[in-house]
């Protein structure tokens, strides 16, 4: 039984987005009685963010739709220490110049999730740069510093695992917890943030940062972390043998995209529906219920829905009509992701088919490449790979291309000039 009031923690507990709660009464009330501003953070360690990225990105946006106001906080300044959360070594650390890029860079992804506008509820994008930049230490140690004990810090997952583990934790790291506390303050000063959203991983750190702004300003917070996502077989969301599932065009394709949520397991098509998507629950209801090979029919309105929310709805279509011609009408269609060799090679004796596949990025080495011919995972032009000396020849051309395929997963035309 639903036990909230208010729009917001409703649709989240109604969509599977709540792990632990800090007050959950207080904070629906809150959200009951008028625009609650919450923020979740982003390291900028990177010029894109990724699937393990978009449970935050999406509870955003949810914030959002139920009348509230989303704040963005990228890691600028948080950035150049490192979080020790769920790490077992110290982060390389990036300079100022390469932080901004990348932070120039990841806004575009939350225009597509997100509206940005002046409005009470229009989401906002901050750096905690702007103020951690400009902390004196002498100061900051003696108003925040004294509100934490080391006892306590030393139970902190991202601490004690790591000491656990024997592994180094860095000074620089562990006051990690320390400025992402100080965060909460401050953006309660500059915007009004009564509630810090993250994963369960950041348990500690939001608690923490919870207990600050209490401390210090007298205030009602509030924290509230999602589950770890992994998926039926136990596998952490969005890892894959090729690499992370990035959110922009430029690092992963739409069409890969769209491939790698039409290939979600049958069991997580109704809970990834519910997360992922903007579907109304009795829609995702009917589809969940779906059985044989109509759940492929459900994976395919999961995979055009995900990606039309990172990469446009015309992108998205595209997407699953160039599938629907590979697959369904056994087409090379054009818009799959392709690479060029130059027509010398294919000549003669040609290419190992192991090595293209390697070349492609179908497989991460060739190793792997013969595991897939072996496993009969491996098709040229729709034709499984018989095995593992087999070549391709200029012959096996089709209108200028080949289509190499590996499982249902990945494609790629091979051209030829």
């Amino acid at each position: 039984m639903n036990q909230f009031r208010s729009d917001f923690l409703h649709t989240l507990n109604e969509r599977g987005f709540i792990h632990q709660q800090t007050d959950a009464p207080g904070l629906d009330a809150a959200a009951q009685a008028g625009v609650v501003t919450a923020y979740i953070g982003f390291d900028a360690t990177a010029d894109s963010l990724h699937v393990g990225n978009l449970v935050g990105i999406m509870l955003l946006r949810r914030l959002q739709q139920a009348g509230h106001r989303p704040i963005v906080l990228m890691g600028g300044g948080t950035t150049r220490v490192g979080d020790p959360s769920g790490k077992d070594e110290t982060r390389q650390l990036l300079s100022e110049g390469q932080i901004n890029e990348n932070i120039a860079s990841i806004r575009e992804i939350f225009s597509h999730y997100l509206r940005f506008d002046d409005s009470p509820t229009g989401a906002i994008m901050a750096n905690n740069d702007d103020w951690l930049g400009k902390l004196e230490y002498i100061p900051f140690l003696r108003d925040i510093g004294r509100h934490f004990t080391i006892n306590r810090m030393l139970t902190m997952d991202s601490v004690r695992l790591r000491l656990e583990r024997e592994q180094p934790l860095t000074f620089l790291e562990f006051n990690y917890m320390i400025l992402q506390s100080y965060d909460f303050r401050e953006l309660y000063r500059r915007h009004g943030v009564t509630l810090q959203m993250g994963g369960s991983d950041q348990w500690g750190n939001i608690v923490s940062g919870a207990d600050l702004v209490r401390r210090t300003e007298a205030k009602a917070a509030f924290g509230l972390t999602t589950p770890l996502i992994t998926t039926s077989s136990g596998a952490k969301m969005g890892k894959t043998a090729r690499g992370a599932i990035w959110l922009t065009a430029d690092r992963l394709s739409p069409y890969d995209y769209w491939q790698f949520w039409r290939n979600t397991e049958d069991a997580d098509v109704g809970r990834f529906l519910r997360l992922f998507t903007d579907l109304s629950l009795p829609e995702i209801s009917r589809l969940e219920t779906l059985g044989g090979a109509e759940i492929n029919e459900a994976k395919k309105i999961l995979a055009t829905e995900a990606t039309s929310l990172a990469h446009g709805r015309a992108a998205a279509e595209a997407a699953a009509e160039t599938a629907r011609r590979a697959f369904e009408d056994g087409a090379a269609a054009e818009t799959l992701p392709s690479i060029t060799v130059p027509a010398l090679d294919l000549g003669g004796e040609g290419i190992l088919a192991v090595r293209l596949f390697v070349d492609s990025g179908l497989a991460a080495s060739l190793s792997e490449a013969r595991r897939l011919i072996r496993g009969g995972g491996a098709r040229l032009n729709d034709v499984p790979i018989q095995n593992e000396a087999q070549r391709v020849l200029i012959t096996d051309l089709r209108d200028g291309a080949i289509k190499l395929s590996a499982g249902r997963k990945q494609h790629r035309l091979v051209r030829a000039e």
